[in-house]
């Protein structure tokens, strides 16, 4: 019969091992996923949030037939389990279906929301990593990108989703990188608001300097969310690109000490911050730091390449970055320098 001692012990070790950090995978072999083409079909999922209509369904299959591709929707859509496309198991298979098709070539969302990371358990990321293909969408669909780096090593877009408005220049520097395996630099337009001094498009430099690495990021709040799983990439040497949306200053500065009471900042070699849209406490009284401030507070003593500015995030002009990819960052010019196509 075991004894009280004995009984405590296998308790605190059965704790132990439920509360233990997941381990983290190795980093895999980075792989350019084939381009896109006039003609390709192109899988549209939802794996957060979904559609409210048909007729929605309808209007983003007209926009994907205006890209020069055919569009194949997955079932589910339009399908609601309480505010996701489905439930999470479903969602994950139809995800992982698009892959398996060798009809699709790439893969884009059709929204975000909230909702991927529930889906990440349900993946076989290496059933994935067999039909590497192009995976683009933004916001939420940022957990996606992210695994894929830790889990897949296949290059995806952080770019509009299928959903957008998808404006002229936004489609066209898309094109450039899904078709045609440009490398372009980003740099921040020098607009004015008719005054002397410039107001749009200004870059922000908390640290001087150039830095190169791989391009790891998107949303913040999704991003400090996923510290601890393995979903994950190694973050040592990468370009950390940010963006949020509706977040109080306060929140930002949260998540932003998350990323550096977990080292993820202690390792970058740089970092860009697009746009942080709405970022203000609305309440009456509050007295705040801005959002920039906190920004410097965080990025200024890493001592690393660091701006803010880009124009990447829930905008309706963003630029589309690829996740994986070798880059080049000028902190005090505020541009962005692919060092390598994103598709083979």
């Amino acid at each position: 019969m075991p004894t009280r001692r004995s009984t405590l012990a296998g308790l605190a070790a059965t704790l132990a091992a439920l509360t233990a950090a997941p381990a983290l995978p190795e980093t895999p072999r980075r792989v350019r996923p084939p381009r896109l083409r006039e003609g390709d079909t192109l899988g549209l999922v939802a794996p957060a949030g979904f559609v409210t209509d048909r007729f929605g369904v309808e209007a983003i299959e007209d926009t994907v037939r205006a890209m020069g591709l055919v569009p194949r929707t997955a079932a589910h859509v339009a399908g609601r389990s309480g505010y996701l496309a489905g439930d999470d198991a479903t969602r994950a298979r139809e995800l992982t279906e698009m892959f398996e098709d060798d009809g699709v070539r790439a893969v884009m969302a059709v929204r975000g929301g909230w909702g991927c990371a529930r889906v990440l358990p349900y993946l076989d990321f290496a059933r994935i990593a067999r039909h590497p293909k192009l995976y683009v969408g933004f916001s939420d669909n940022t957990a996606m990108h992210l695994a894929f780096a830790a889990r897949t090593g296949v290059v995806s877009i952080h770019g509009p989703n299928a959903s957008a408005s998808w404006p002229e220049g936004v489609w066209q520097q898309f094109h450039a990188l899904a078709f045609e395996g440009a490398t372009p630099t980003y740099t921040i337009s020098q607009e004015t608001t008719g005054g002397l001094g410039r107001r749009e498009g200004q870059v922000r430099t908390f640290h001087g300097g150039k830095a190169r690495g791989r391009l790891l990021g998107g949303n913040l709040t999704v991003l400090s969310a996923l510290v601890g799983t393995p979903y994950l990439p190694d973050f040592s040497g990468a370009i950390l690109f940010l963006e949020d949306t509706n977040e109080a200053e306060y929140r930002i500065d949260r998540m932003i000490t998350q990323l550096a009471l977990a080292g993820i900042l202690g390792q970058v070699a740089g970092v860009v911050f697009g746009q942080c849209t709405n970022c203000v406490e609305h309440a009456a009284g509050y007295g705040n730091f801005t959002v920039y401030e906190v920004m410097e507070q965080h990025f200024a003593k890493l001592g690393v390449p660091a701006f803010q500015g880009a124009r990447i995030g829930h905008i309706g002009d963003q630029v589309s970055i690829p996740v994986g990819v070798e880059a080049e960052i000028d902190a005090d010019a505020g541009t962005i320098r692919m060092l390598e196509p994103a598709v083979s």
